[in-house]
């Protein structure tokens, strides 16, 4: 009889497997941001109007976080995140057929109200298949998707324009979404229903799922309930508030900023807005690892392991304060770059927190309510960016983000506090 299929370390294939959904996520999300100095000149879109586009998207992704979260939550996580995976594919494709800003921003509304399932969705998958110690570099890997697909977006979206046109860039990036749901459906299943994992690792991932003891709520308690009232829950979502408005500045300015002030044509905008957000990447992943070297280097217990993390991001986000004076397109672009790299370091952080801190049937929910936070402060942000930009130019802007961030980790050490009396030992 022949042995069924396994795979060892399967765990960590679930991890890639997000991290490729998160990928066509931001390459789907990012097309605009590629296509706006030649939206500008094609339709006659201005930076106000760019920025009502933004807004339309950032406020549909912020109210629907927390509605998809609990979606997720009641579905389960393969069917919630499949359903949310085809809805943004399709909202990607009839994206090309808008022809004012107006048109631009019911799509985009649309966009992001599907994609607002992704990071609630991948956190519950981190929390489901490990460990605590294991979660932030797991989240680590999953969100170098962020920083892959807006990489991926620049020269992928300019030679679909340039040998197409705009329009087709968005059906190609929406059509080529929809294979990864099939691909979703296919692999995803939970641990203790996964025909593929081993033995030895399905136990080592259920002996390590109530190592910070999270209590399990009794049934029929409603997860709002759960989450909202905890001073955690803020101490993430205020934190978070905080931190968002530098990665919405840089996955949707950039190119504009570039063609603006540094004079890029489309092709050098091809060739290099990409850099940054392989800067990105690199903070996901050196931010999935802080948190374990100042548990097992250091020392230190877990919840202030992860607040040593976003603080060395926080630090880290202050160069950012140097683009706008910077004395070449080169030097601001390495500057972003330092910026982009520490925002992912404190995502890798801040979005693994809720599975450390609430019950597993909440996880995306608290996800969903936090990332509605922290899309409350990139849509504040995104409101005045339009108009700052237009009449006083960016500097002020990337001064603004430089300190955002320290705020926000403020906020962590003071609210932030253990689930219970355990602690993960390293």
């Amino acid at each position: 009889m022949q042995k069924p299929f396994k795979i060892k370390g399967l765990r960590w294939w679930i991890a890639i497997l997000l991290m490729g959904i998160t990928t066509i996520n931001y390459l789907d999300r990012t097309t605009l941001s590629v296509t706006l100095p030649e939206l500008k000149k094609k339709l006659g879109i201005d930076e106000i109007e760019i920025s009502y586009i933004l807004l339309a998207f950032q406020f549909a992704y912020l109210v629907m976080q927390p509605i998809m979260g609990r979606i997720i939550d009641w579905l389960g996580l393969r069917l919630g995140f499949a359903i949310s995976i085809i809805t943004w594919s399709v909202a990607q494709m009839i994206t090309g057929f808008a022809s004012g800003w107006r048109s631009f921003a019911v799509f985009r509304s649309m966009l992001g109200v599907a994609e607002a399932g992704n990071f609630p969705g991948g956190i519950k998958a981190v929390g489901q298949w490990f460990r605590p110690k294991e979660r932030t570099v797991a989240t680590g890997i999953f969100n170098v998707g962020a920083g892959l697909g807006a990489a991926i977006a620049p020269p992928v979206v300019v030679w679909l324009i340039l040998h197409f046109s705009w329009q087709f860039a968005f059906v190609a990036t929406g059509a080529f979404s929809l294979l990864w749901a099939l691909l979703w459906v296919f692999i995803y299943r939970s641990p203790e229903q996964h025909p593929w994992i081993t033995k030895e690792e399905l136990a080592y991932i259920s002996e390590g799922q109530d190592e910070l003891g999270v209590p399990e709520e009794a049934a029929g308690t409603g997860v709002w309930k759960i989450v909202l009232p905890q001073r955690n829950f803020w101490a993430v979502g205020i934190a978070r508030f905080f931190s968002e408005p530098a990665w919405q500045f840089f996955s949707y300015w950039i190119p504009l900023y570039l063609s603006t002030e540094r004079h890029f044509n489309l092709r050098q905008i091809g060739y290099f807005t990409w850099v940054p957000f392989i800067a990105a990447d690199l903070g996901s992943l050196v931010g999935g690892v802080l948190s374990p070297f100042f548990m097992n280097q250091m020392k230190l217990p877990l919840m202030t392991s992860r607040k040593c993390a976003a603080t060395v991001s926080a630090l880290l986000m202050v160069f950012a304060v140097f683009v706008g004076n910077a004395p070449t397109a080169g030097w601001a672009i390495f500057y972003i770059c330092i910026g982009a790299f520490a925002h992912q370091t404190m995502s890798a952080t801040l979005m693994t927190l809720p599975a450390d801190l609430f019950p597993k049937k909440t996880v995306a929910t608290a996800n969903g309510l936090s990332g509605a936070m922290a899309f409350g402060g990139g849509l504040l942000f995104t409101a005045v960016i339009g108009r700052v930009a237009k009449t006083i130019g960016y500097g002020p802007l990337f001064t603004s983000i430089a300190f955002f961030d320290i705020i926000g980790v403020t906020f962590l050490w003071s609210l932030l506090r253990n689930p219970k009396h355990s602690e993960v030992k390293s």
